[in-house]
């Protein structure tokens, strides 16, 4: 068997911050213009957090979780913007987010991925739907200029949806919902359409290469010019991008170690099309309304199990800094019942959803299109739903088993005010075997993620990122077999009522994960452990 060929440019994170330089986006932050997106301090923990994503993919010891073999192309490529094709495919997909979300909170690029898939199974369904090849040819070339450049991908999904009761065409602002203005448009030699609107959530955009527009909805065959997926550059004319930071950039810089947020972070934009050109092929369809529907449910049913993995990473942070903060205290939780209970609820927390991850991986199928793979729709709505509900919980964890102190602290300069500082450091020391400095940072770094402004963002992207818990509910109830275990209590109780295709309780039937075709292995997943950090303790251990 030949090794795989590489990527012809797999990047590292100083050169995909060098790529952003190629683009000249119009952006705005804080009501003035951007001049350069890489430079802008404001943008700055946002790129890291996508930089790392590419240095990940380069070290030998993550690349076998952060990089794939591409089955279309045959070459290497980054895990984040490969498309799946077994149950194997799927779990390496979601170790991988968990293992860059555990160093960024949100590494953001993993939404490529889960366009990227949604949108190649569409192709598919509508080739079959039309007896042609086209729309995956176009597809595939695509894919592979992406994959071959290792470009990062903005999804501008979310449109700003004007009146919430009425349907797209039926907006008094028509721009609430992005459009098609024009078909068969010429532009410098090329035949395209021209698109305006607003995508009103769109999570890294002003630091993304390309945007994949997306319906955010399904069409009925009156909103057919609102029926349109395709790909522009982030810089293409007629684009505007208003943006928030990313993080905590641009607070006052304090003495010590940065928190997280200074390192990490995550912006998003709203992004206004206005009359923007669309070459042909860069457009996966545009007009066929009868198959929004199914682009969206594939992005959200991906889109929601990479959640998981994300939000498993953040766990993982609580978890690791929970315990640090017990020991600072004092305490050993495997002595202290109150304290080991509430890290066992949080450890049970982040496992549920992420072991339902793992479930919809394993139970995963190929799409009947494409026959690439998809994650079982019901686990991961459940555990998308379940992070979505529970990341308040995983927030009071962190607090009581940290106490009080990790807002109730002094600022960090007084640290290093000769008129407190010396104080300070004697008072609120509490383990003698962990420095005033430790215990102090680890608190500071709990407030940013749990109590702070960053703790309050991650709040509210678990809870609406990826469709609202409603949606969730939704999509559980319309795929679980709830059919199958009427028919098993009817069976039981012998009442010898025959099937029924119209009764509406018994319309969703499965035999049994695997009694349709049989168990097969899904493929081994890579498991990838957290870096060695031995060598730093002793440094850090300073009495």
């Amino acid at each position: 068997m030949n090794a795989p060929a590489p990527s012809t440019s797999m990047m590292s994170g100083d050169d995909f911050r060098e790529s952003l330089r190629r683009y000249q986006p119009r952006v705005f932050l804080d009501g003035q213009q951007v001049a350069s997106v890489v430079d802008e301090r404001g943008f700055g923990p946002g790129i890291n957090a996508i930089a790392l994503t590419y240095d990940y993919a380069l070290k030998p010891q993550y690349a076998p979780i952060m990089t794939a073999l591409q089955h279309t192309s045959g070459k290497l490529v980054n895990r984040l913007s490969h498309i799946n094709t077994s149950s194997g495919d799927l779990l390496n997909k979601l170790e991988a987010v968990r293992l860059v979300c555990q160093e960024t909170g949100c590494a953001q690029r993993y939404l490529t991925h889960d366009a990227l898939n949604a949108i190649g199974q569409v192709s598919a369904r509508i080739d079959d739907a039309k007896g042609s090849t086209e729309h995956t040819a176009r597809f595939l070339n695509y894919l592979h200029r992406v994959q071959d450049q290792d470009l990062t991908l903005g999804i501008a999904m979310t449109d700003a949806k004007g009146d919430r009761s009425k349907r797209p065409h039926e907006q008094a602002n028509v721009d609430s919902y992005l459009h098609i203005v024009e078909r068969n448009a010429l532009h410098n030699g090329k035949r395209g359409i021209v698109i305006s609107g607003t995508k009103a959530i769109v999570t890294g955009a002003p630091y993304m290469h390309e945007l994949l527009v997306m319906p955010c909805r399904n069409m009925g065959r009156e909103d057919a010019d609102f029926a349109v997926c395709c790909a522009v550059p982030i810089d293409a004319p007629g684009i505007t991008i208003i943006a928030r930071p990313a993080g905590r950039p641009g607070e006052k810089v304090e003495h010590g170690a940065a928190l997280f947020s200074r390192k990490y972070g995550q912006s998003t934009g709203v992004v206004m099309f206005d009359k923007v050109f669309v070459p042909y092929d860069s457009v996966f369809y545009a007009g066929e309304w009868e198959h929004s529907g199914h682009l969206t449910y594939s992005y959200a049913t991906h889109h929601r199990h990479t959640c998981i993995g994300a939000r498993a990473g953040f766990g993982d942070l609580l978890i690791g800094a929970g315990a640090l903060m017990c020991e600072a205290n004092g305490f050993d939780p495997a002595r202290e019942t109150h304290l080991r209970e509430q890290m066992v609820e949080l450890i049970t927390i982040t496992e549920s959803f992420y072991a339902c991850g793992v479930a919809a991986s394993v139970y995963g199928k190929p799409d009947e299109h494409s026959q690439t793979f998809m994650p079982d729709a019901v686990f991961s709505n459940i555990g998308k739903l379940l992070l979505a509900t529970k990341i308040y919980d995983m927030h009071r964890i962190a607090h009581y088993v940290s106490g009080g102190l990790i807002v109730t602290l002094p600022g960090p300069d007084e640290d290093h005010n000769p008129e407190t500082g010396a104080k300070l450091s004697e008072v609120l020391r509490a383990n003698p075997d962990v420095p005033y400095a430790q215990r102090i940072e680890t608190a500071r770094f709990i407030e940013d993620l749990t109590a702070g402004y960053q703790g309050g963002w991650y709040s509210v992207i678990s809870l609406h990122g990826g469709g609202s818990p409603a949606a969730m509910k939704q999509e559980i109830y319309r795929n679980y077999p709830i059919g199958s275990k009427v028919e098993l209590v009817e069976r039981i109780l012998e009442r010898g009522v025959a099937h029924d295709p119209q009764r509406a309780i018994t319309q969703n039937r499965q035999p049994g994960k695997c009694c349709d075709t049989g168990c097969t292995t899904p493929g081994q997943p890579v498991m990838v452990d957290l870096p060695a950090v031995e060598a730093t303790l002793p440094s850090r251990r300073l009495h």
